[in-house]
């Protein structure tokens, strides 16, 4: 748990070894009493507690737990957090409940310094991991001894005093939140340069209500080590934490192979369309701020993104000829492509964890006007998910550059969603989007080899140039782009091939229909 000292792959800036070296002086600082000599240091207590918290986090540098891991969510073996240093803080709870500040601080040591860490620079990633333990220790101890909470507690009580121990245990949970709130926020600022406000938003909402659960096994861990059954009663408590913490490892390691499927399917997209690489990323991106914007609940947001990410897995059953084919679609060759969706349904059917992303993959091209394929559906019978991925997918391939052509800017893919919306898209996603980007803003990318040259045209006769024929629903296929600096003008009306056409970029003929008609991309 906590901050990562220095982003993988950079070194430490020296203003983020300065605050380390800051926090460590700290730490040292607030220990130091209980070390002086002749200091009346509850030994009895401190050693017991402290190789408790060292024993809980050592399951962490066992090699086989760690290989079980090795192909987690980044590929690196990282251990999920509830493995990781700090995981067992009922053991720390309960040393600020039951010792002076620089006692209870100092259990947090031995276990902070031997948990593992996965990247370098590894002694300044342990020192920093151990002084902002004991500094939340330190303070969480010292407003329990201000409220006070050891005379709740004992020594000498038959009973602790409840309900009156409840409200300093919450303020030492407090305490401690609020001060891992603090480290953590200045090591973001430090080491990622963030804005202040950036580098603290939302630390202290995801910390209080763990640290109020471990708050609970820390109040009773102190209470039966105070009363007659001693402190073996008291390593029982950890018992929960630890199925709890075993339960979670689970769900790390299936989450992790949920995303390592997702990760595969999509490169294998890429690998076999690489013209639009980044695309099917960009489209969850977008799904999942529409999502946000129409108030969907965290768990929703997942299966969304996972419906946009692999809305165009379905391109692997599409012969690769016809996806990178240089001129016109043939109507067969456009079947063909109207069938992706289908074979997208196929494909992940059998995956249980994606639920409602299977729909959005079958229906993403439905339009509510019934004008849409695979099936032809109608307002309300699209499904929810697929009306999201369909306005996030049009809007990336409107917005994205290609070696071929410039993107088009945000505000004329938005006024071309508009203008579609009712027809094609729901009226209620796009606004979403837009009510989205207008708070997060959109930044788009290169999605294919930026260093491409369009290939060159031979000269052409002086005078007029006859158009060319176009077979009767053909669709231009991604032959060579516009010559470079020219920008495609825009559309008149509504495209002939609608909005909705199989994902094919623009011909090189000046008839050819611009980004903002929604003409979609092959991938």
């Amino acid at each position: 748990m906590g901050v990562e000292v220095v982003s993988r792959g950079r070194s430490v800036p020296r203003i983020a070894r300065g605050y380390v070296g800051s926090a460590v002086l700290a730490a040292g600082v607030a220990v130091l009493p209980a070390l002086r000599p002749g200091a009346a240091t509850p030994w009895a207590t401190v050693l017991p507690l402290a190789a408790l918290y060292a024993a809980c986090e050592l399951p962490a540098r066992c090699p086989r737990l760690r290989r079980a891991y090795a192909n987690g969510e980044d590929g690196r073996g990282r251990l999920p957090a509830c493995l990781g240093a700090g995981s067992f803080f009922p053991v720390l709870l309960a040393a600020a409940l039951l010792l002076p500040p620089s006692a209870a601080a100092l259990t947090a040591v031995p276990g902070a310094l031997l948990a593992p860490v996965d990247e370098p620079p590894v002694a300044l990633r342990r020192l920093w991991r151990a002084a902002r333990l004991v500094l939340a220790v330190w303070a969480s101890a010292r407003v329990g001894q201000f409220l006070p909470c050891h005379d709740a507690l004992g020594p000498g009580l038959v009973v602790p005093d409840f309900p009156y121990v409840l409200l300093p245990s919450g303020a030492t949970a407090l305490a401690f939140s609020l001060a891992l709130t603090a480290l953590d926020g200045g090591i973001r600022a430090t080491v990622e340069a963030v804005p202040p406000y950036a580098a603290w938003r939302g630390l202290l909402g995801r910390s209080l209500a763990p640290h109020a659960v471990h708050t609970l096994a820390g109040l009773m861990m102190a209470v039966l080590w105070r009363s007659d059954y001693g402190p073996v009663a008291a390593v029982f408590v950890l018992l929960p934490v630890s199925v709890s913490c075993w339960a979670f490892a689970q769900y790390h390691r299936e989450r992790a192979a949920h995303q390592a499927t997702i990760r595969a399917l999509v490169q294998a997209v890429d690998i076999k369309d690489s013209y639009t690489r980044g695309h099917s990323e960009r489209v969850g991106r977008a799904s999942v701020l529409i999502a946000e914007e129409l108030g969907m609940p965290e768990p929703r947001l997942e299966v969304v993104r996972f419906a946009g990410v692999l809305h165009d897995v379905g391109k692997l059953g599409v012969p690769t000829r016809v996806l990178s084919k240089d001129g016109p679609l043939t109507p067969e060759e456009r079947r063909i492509i109207e069938l992706h969706p289908e074979y997208g349904h196929e494909m992940v059917r059998g995956i249980g964890f994606l639920g409602e992303a299977r729909s959005a993959i079958l229906h993403h091209h439905e339009h509510l006007d019934g004008s849409g394929y695979p099936y032809g559906l109608k307002g309300d019978q699209i499904p929810e998910y697929a009306r999201v991925v369909a306005v996030a997918d049009a809007f990336d391939a409107m917005t994205s550059t290609r070696s071929y052509r410039r993107a088009r800017p945000v505000e004329a893919a938005l006024a071309e969603l508009e203008r579609c919306a009712g027809t094609q898209f729901d009226p209620h996603m796009v606004a979403a989007l837009a009510r989205a980007l207008e708070r997060h803003g959109w930044q788009t990318e290169v999605t294919a080899d930026e260093t491409a040259v369009p290939t060159p045209r031979p000269p052409e006769p002086a005078g007029p140039r006859p158009a060319e024929p176009v077979p009767p629903g053909s669709v231009p296929g991604p032959g060579p782009g516009p010559a470079s600096g020219s920008v495609p003008g825009p559309a008149s009306g509504t495209s002939a091939s609608g909005p909705d056409a199989p994902e094919t970029p623009e011909a090189p003929s000046a008839a050819a229909p611009d980004p903002a008609s929604l003409q979609e991309e092959r991938a």
